[in-house]
């Protein structure tokens, strides 16, 4: 077996980002779910690695706490232990985004220079870049949304945050998969296309976040603390009464919970459905991560729920998405390799007959 050291490295060194991504993802459901993540008023991209160290730098930062709305309107009264206690998540939060930016941009620099890199994913390294940057901007748009009368962030910038940090994970699992197979030998064939159903259910899982954001943003999975039904009834009244309908979508408590709930039916159909096919297949290991993924998502998503979304279930499901991407994406992968496999066995198995004398 032929071994490409420059692509298994680089292969690795994605590997470690995305467990590190990984662990921000879930670091930040617990930054939401403990009402963390409106303790930091100020945006300090330089010095706001430097946490406060003295009694006085504590009681300025404070001070300016307890100018915002999130203070006066919700934690009014809270004495400096317990705002020491939000501050925390929301520094750690910032902090590993700032040491994720360096995990990512110093590396690719001395990769870069020393030639280590392949041609063919240059591209897709610097713009993974440029998107990692827009995502740091994006969180503090985010936190500014909720600066305001109704300490609150906007659900759509809540959205738009948690997308993009999983669409960013996801490209990164990716491409590592496919450098961590380019190192072991396996080839990508120059007539390969994209099987469209596994890249679909990526798509849905993906738009699933999205929709998973909006029921964090809106505050609706506290609503209906009951399953399968919600309330007394599996459909409940209410639905899209806001005008235009389609507001309901993405604003009315009800609506965007239960969009949550059967858009989870839908993918736990299409998902056990590829992963009996997977099997069938001979792709056992793969049909199994899927379906692990999947059913320890759901077994979370119900615990959520029933249990009030409390703060470790609630973070583990945010990191549950990503799990199943992953699982996915390899699944996907595993798929493409073994078409490959089977084609150049093909291909071996005819070229004697093609060799041989007329």
């Amino acid at each position: 077996m032929i071994v490409n050291n420059n692509e298994r490295l680089i292969a690795n060194w994605l590997t470690v980002c995305c467990i590190v991504i990984f662990g921000m993802i879930i670091l930040g459901g617990v930054t939401r779910l403990t009402h963390s993540g409106l303790s930091m008023v100020e945006w300090r991209p330089l010095l706001g690695i430097i946490p406060p160290l003295t009694e006085a730098e504590w009681m300025r930062v404070f001070t300016i706490y307890k100018a915002s709305p999130e203070y006066q309107l919700i934690n009014f009264g809270m004495d400096l232990a317990g705002f020491k206690s939000i501050f925390l998540f929301e520094y750690l939060h910032r902090v590993l985004g700032r040491l994720i930016g360096m995990l990512y941009f110093v590396p690719l620099v001395i990769f870069w220079m020393r030639g280590q890199i392949p041609s063919d994913v240059k591209g897709r390294l610097v713009l993974f870049l440029i998107l990692g940057g827009c995502q740091g901007l994006l969180g503090w748009f985010m936190v500014k949304s909720g600066l305001v009368d109704d300490p609150r962030v906007s659900q759509y910038r809540l959205a738009s945050h948690l997308g993009l940090a999983i669409f960013l994970y996801s490209c990164l699992v990716w491409l590592a998969f496919e450098l961590h197979a380019r190192a072991r030998g396996v080839q990508k064939s120059a007539t390969a296309i994209l099987a469209p159903w596994p890249i679909a259910l990526i798509a849905l899982v993906f738009i699933m976040c999205l929709s998973g954001a909006l029921v964090a943003g809106t505050r609706a999975g506290f609503a209906y603390s009951t399953w399968p039904l919600m309330g007394n009834s599996f459909i409940p009244d209410g639905l899209y009464s806001m005008t235009p309908w389609w507001k309901s979508i993405f604003e009315d408590i009800t609506t965007v919970q239960f969009n949550h709930r059967m858009f989870a039916y839908v993918l736990i159909v299409l998902i056990g459905y590829w992963c009996v096919d997977l099997w069938g297949k001979g792709l056992r290991l793969a049909s199994a991560c899927v379906a692990v993924a999947l059913t320890v998502q759901v077994l979370l998503g119900i615990s959520a729920l029933l249990l009030h979304v409390p703060v470790a279930i609630g973070a583990a499901h945010q990191g549950g998405s990503a799990v199943l991407l992953t699982a996915l994406i390899f699944a996907e992968r595993s798929l493409a390799w073994s078409r490959q496999t089977v084609t150049v066995n093909r291909t071996a198995s005819v070229m004697p007959a093609q060799l041989g004398p007329a």
